[in-house]
């Protein structure tokens, strides 16, 4: 063991992975025996479950994950091989001495310590527990009930404060005690009882006022039975599931929010374009499903109630073709939802062109403040529920739910900290291209900001035995020079919850249902795939038509891995000998995209055709913007007898490997992510390594070769896909869930308060210290933004600057008992900016004097001129 160490700090100060230690303990040990028998001890265990090594000689500082979500320090002397446990923080130095000793050394060096106010949070213990954090909050909650220390009162309180437009539901002020709310439910249950269960609530309205209920019950006396039954035994004898069940059934939520702010959010002709693919199909997926469980529920509750749901995103007057320049559009296949378009402002108007999801930053503040302007004017109240989506989405619900108090749900999608290697302690070598300091800064408020995280699988949060998950990499980590997170996020908070998405199965269905098949599609397609032509849609043909595909479609970028794809194809001649490669993604010529890595990519994929000389073998189709059009392909590549390919380096979940399993096709993903759940290896599908592509492209030439020796093989694997997708990823399932979070988590508010306000506080100070310095420093475009010049509206709307009057003035940080902990956009008062760097982020910057007395004026002008029109100062 001596001679290991002594190999880890000969190369002097160096960052270590788990696989490069190893490497060198092989190196370091050749007696397969003897490194056996070595790594059996304790320093063998500690290397085994080590994550990564900070190497500065004498010392290997390392960080120990023998478990997901436990994580333990130490440091080792090479000389001497003595085993110091160390903190977070000590281990951070050392990792930062690597990249930068001067912060490391500094001991007045920005720590940030999220874990310090979460004093009373109940916790999970175990990793199997975690992601299940809706049930152990109700179990949490249940046991807060047993101790009858008040929480009865808060239940109590909280079902009194249940309205709709101000209407009373399920209680009203006369049931002002547990007791007497109890005693109401005796009565009321024996009397509901003599009905048919299927009697209208209308039948009993009258009764059931006078004992104190207001509608919101049930719609038959059945259902009212049920739910009276329910809160009797929680409020006498608690119990986890069915307090669950109570929530699902209280009358909690009818307006939703959801944020998705970058890209080109529309219902055609979008996919494809710059940071615009599976979030779009998955937003507008999910509200279809949350609408259709609203509407069911309400039905249920006996009301009569329309619900509203606003996806609230960008409006791009340079839309290319979209409708993005559009501010309201009806959302297709649903009743009351719409998307609502805000654009981005500067201090010269309307910023028309796309902007970067990495450069976004500089208008998120701005761009919160008229949205929750524009939400309230649309919906005439606010919301009951919020939900973001990534890094900006989730900033922006974290500032208006903070705002408006109100519960807040969110959902990464894909964290960029994990995507790419040591991008935090590397941040200054990316921050020109991808301006890291603020999304992480982003992501860390937000995580702690919100009331519950929506995750679409296990390992999203916490990985697997062998790599940490997304949100665990933000439990301690540093970016040297700006600030140190020795404790960020928790992933054993019961915060966290997993509800996996389904896809549309009218879009998405098997390719053995011949009458549903799309055959409209079959000529364009067939001109798609097989055409030898080339042209703006397609290029390179595939000159055996007799072979199955292998087919992928994601964006163009380094991630998704499609050029690590083409390139495994074109170095193994076996799997080109069995199969052809299709690829739908990104542009053929790099002047089209503004995408710095798609760029790239595009010319990647050029040099990689001609490498390999794959003409005759590949398609390379540009991204396609038609989802129906889509599912016909899906299902025309299941007619070659072929196969999807999800080759992606990291996956936070993988929408397209559950689109192509709806429609038949076996499945080969990365192992890294999401798809390594979706997919149980070698049952309903294969995971890839994306790091090991020789390993990779055999197992993809194996299973082509069984097919030609098996001929049920393949449709064995179909069908197993299909039934995995049956059995776990439903819309229906993911509404239910989703809705359930959103009613449990809303209680758990008022019973945490206290802590949550602290936080709050805390969370406060970092955004106005630290991130709005950040986002100012990312370059603002050059063009001369215009004005803009709105779609048809619903209703009349103020200008941009009147709306950002519907938001209050931030609280000052320092008083006593606020009723909101509030986020605020900035900290009054406020010193006077004393050059170009220490201008307020999104505020409008110093005007001349005169500018201001002439709005002055101009405004008491005005209101003088309203006064006398109509009569105000007319004796009445």
């Amino acid at each position: 063991m001596k001679r290991c160490f002594a190999s880890f700090v000969a190369m002097g100060k160096r960052l270590m992975k788990r696989q490069h230690t190893m490497e060198e303990v092989e190196k370091s040990i050749e007696d397969k025996h003897e490194r056996s028998k070595v790594l059996e001890g304790l320093l063998g265990y500690i290397l085994n479950s080590t994550q990564e090594a900070a190497v500065v000689p004498p010392y290997v500082a390392l960080a120990v994950r023998p478990n997901p979500g436990f994580w333990e320090f130490v440091k080792v002397n090479a000389n001497d091989l003595t085993v110091d446990s160390i903190s977070a923080s000590e281990y951070l130095k050392f990792k930062e001495s690597i990249f930068d000793e001067n912060w490391a050394n500094d001991e007045n060096a920005l720590e940030i310590d999220f874990g310090a106010l979460d004093f009373s949070t109940p916790r999970m213990t175990i990793s199997s527990s975690i992601g299940n954090g809706a049930s152990f909050i109700s179990t949490f909650m249940t046991s807060r009930l047993h101790e009858k220390c008040g929480s009865e009162k808060l239940l109590l309180e909280y079902l009194q404060d249940l309205n709709h437009h101000g209407e009373n539901l399920i209680i009203n002020t006369n049931l002002d005690t547990v007791a007497k709310l109890q005693n109401a439910l005796v009565k009321a249950e024996l009397f509901v009882s003599a009905f048919p269960k299927d009697t209208p609530y209308q039948n009993f309205e009258q009764r059931f006022k006078d004992w104190g209920f207001e509608k919101g019950w049930g719609n038959t006396a059945e259902r009212v039975k049920e739910t009276i039954r329910l809160l009797s035994e929680v409020l006498q004898a608690p119990d986890p599931a069915k307090l669950e069940l109570l929530f699902s059934r209280l009358p909690t939520i009818f307006n939703i929010v959801i944020f998705s702010p970058h890209g080109y959010f529309g219902q055609s002709d979008v996919l494809g374009l710059p940071d615009t693919g599976g979030q779009v199909v998955y937003i507008l997926d999910q509200v279809r499903s949350l609408e259709e469980e609203l509407l069911l529920r309400i039905k249920q509750q006996g009301l009569v109630v329309k619900p509203q749901i606003l996806v609230v995103t960008r409006l791009i007057p340079d839309a290319r073709g979209t409708k993005c320049d559009q501010e309201l559009e009806p959302i297709v296949n649903t009743k009351h939802s719409h998307i609502l378009r805000v654009p981005f402002q500067t201090e010269d108007g309307v910023l028309r062109q796309w902007v970067s999801r990495f450069d976004i930053y500089p208008y998120l503040e701005r761009f919160a403040e008229d949205a929750t302007a524009r939400i309230l004017e649309h919906m005439e109240r606010k919301p009951d529920l919020i939900i973001g989506n990534y890094s900006d989405g989730n900033l922006v619900a974290s500032l208006m739910a903070s705002k408006l108090g109100i519960t807040q749900g969110t959902i990464a999608h894909a964290l960029e900290k994990t995507k790419y290697e040591d991008s935090d302690a590397k941040w200054k070598e990316l921050e020109s291209k991808y301006h890291f300091s603020c999304q992480f800064t982003a992501d860390i408020i937000s995580m702690n900001a919100t009331d519950f995280i929506i995750t679409s699988t296990y390992q999203e949060i916490a990985g697997s035995k062998d790599r940490p998950g997304q949100y665990e990499s933000h439990e301690a980590f540093s970016m040297p020079g700006l600030y140190r997170v020795v404790s960020g996020i928790n992933v054993f908070d019961p915060k966290f919850n997993i509800a996996a998405p389904g896809a549309d199965q009218s879009v998405y269905f098997p390719y053995s249902e011949r009458q549903s098949r799309v055959t409209s599609f079959h000529p364009a397609i067939e001109e798609l795939l097989y055409s030898k032509e080339d042209n703006n849609e397609h290029i390179g043909y595939l000159a055996d038509r007799k072979k199955p595909i292998i087919f992928s479609m994601a964006r163009l970028d380094t991630v998704k891995n499609i050029s690590g794809l083409t390139e495994w194809y074109g170095k193994n001649k076996r799997l080109r000998s069995l199969v052809n490669l299709v690829i739908v993604a990104g542009f053929f010529d790099p002047s089209k995209s503004k995408d710095r890595e798609e760029i790239a990519e595009i010319k990647k994929m050029h040099a990689l055709i001609e490498k390999y000389q794959l003409k005759g073998q590949i398609r390379w189709i540009a991204a396609q913007t038609d989802r129906y059009r889509n599912g016909e392909l899906y299902r025309c590549i299941a007619d070659t007898k072929g196969a999807f390919v999800q080759p992606a380096l990291y996956e936070a979940f993988g929408l397209t490997v559950i689109e192509a399993m709806n429609c038949g096709l076996p499945a080969f993903a990365t192992n890294q992510g999401g798809p390594a759940e979706i997919i149980i290896d070698g049952i309903s599908g294969f995971h890839i390594d994306p790091n090991n592509g020789d390993e990779s492209s055999n197992k993809i030439a194996d299973f082509f070769e069984k097919c030609k020796t098996d001929a049920e093989y393949w449709n064995k694997m179909s069908k197993a896909g299909l039934q995995r997708i049956y059995e776990c990823y439903t819309w229906k399932i993911y509404a239910n869930k989703v809705l359930n979070m959103g009613a449990i988590y809303g209680f758990w508010r008022q019973l945490n308060k206290e802590q949550k306000l602290a936080k709050q506080r805390y969370i406060h100070m970092f955004y106005n210290l630290q991130f709005r310095n950040l986002a100012s420093n990312v370059p603002i475009p050059s063009e001369v933004p215009q004005q803009p010049t709105r779609a048809a509206k619903t209703k009349p709307k103020q200008s941009a600057p009147a709306a950002r009057t519907g938001l209050q003035q931030p609280t000052p940080a320092v008083i006593s008992k606020p009723q909101q902990p509030v986020l605020t956009s900035k900290i009054e008062p406020q010193p006077t900016p004393r050059n170009e760097d220490q201008k307020q982020l999104g505020q409008p910057q110093a005007r001349c004097p005169w500018s201001w007395w002439c709005f002055i004026l101009g405004s008491l002008f005005v209101s003088y001129y309203v006064l006398r029109k109509f009569d105000f100062y007319s004796p009445k």
